[in-house]
């Protein structure tokens, strides 16, 4: 009974997350290639939020910013 459970549960959950997998037409590519898209749209503020992010992270390293986990630089 156990088992067929968990084999129902792991066919749902399968069909669940391939119900999102789809194909994109060619002609549907352009809205995936606007700006509003890109992950990085502003520099600037990718670059405060990895300058806070590893000036409070003090046992990460610094990645490309200078500085320890006090805040300083």
């Amino acid at each position: 009974m156990v088992r067929a459970t968990l084999r129902i549960g792991c066919i749902i959950a399968s069909g669940i997350f391939l119900w999102g997998c789809g194909t994109v037409q060619p002609w549907e590519r352009g809205a995936l290639t606007q700006y509003g898209m890109t992950a990085d749209r502003d520099p600037l503020d990718t670059a405060m939020a990895e300058h806070v992010f590893y000036t409070r992270e003090a046992a990460h390293g610094g990645g490309s910013i200078g500085g320890g986990g006090c805040g300083c630089n």
